[in-house]
């Protein structure tokens, strides 16, 4: 009796363990650093930076001496001159904000650029998680780099669409 209880218990235990879940995390930080493609790109978007950067501060001191010129010649000028350079500092002060932008923007050229640099990478690495995820069974990669993410969950296990489901309300399918 206690031999069959034994190698009931060891059963149970061993199919319990067949349906349990596998996690995993990676440290993207470890992975990027050790990508040589990654470096390139990295140096090549901080000498982007730099260059628009000075450019953009040229313009600026630019900017700055036609204002203290104007200021120091303001008294001798009549005024259609004066409204003329004004308009001038104003017009070249927009043009090197919106050029600040365009370079430095939500999706200005140094962000492009990042994405055409970084996202061929990051494709990479997502392949391979997906590849090992599949033929290791994760259900879950977290990120351990920065703050704890995931990475990769398998879709077997997003209960999403069941929550808004019990919370009455309605989404668009996947």
């Amino acid at each position: 009796m206690k031999k069959t209880l034994i190698v009931a218990l060891v059963m149970i235990f061993a199919t319990a363990g067949a349906f349990a879940q596998k996690f995993a995390y990676i440290d993207s930080e470890f992975i990027l650093e050790n990508i040589p493609e990654y470096s390139d790109a990295k140096t090549e978007i901080d000498e982007l930076s730099i260059q628009w950067q000075a450019e953009i501060e040229q313009k600026f001191t630019e900017i700055d001496q036609l204002y203290k010129n104007f200021r120091a010649e303001a008294v001798l000028l009549p005024d259609d001159i004066k409204t003329k350079r004004e308009e001038e500092i104003i017009s070249k002060e927009r043009a090197a904000k919106e050029l600040q932008k365009q370079r430095f923007g939500n999706n200005g050229d140094l962000f492009k650029r990042r994405q055409e640099l970084i996202k061929p990478i990051q494709e990479k690495i997502f392949a391979a998680l997906e590849s090992l995820a599949a033929s290791d069974n994760y259900a879950v990669i977290f990120d351990k780099a920065g703050s704890v993410s995931m990475m990769y969950t398998n879709p077997r296990y997003d209960i999403s669409e069941e929550v808004l489901d019990k919370m009455g309300y309605s989404y668009k399918s996947r």
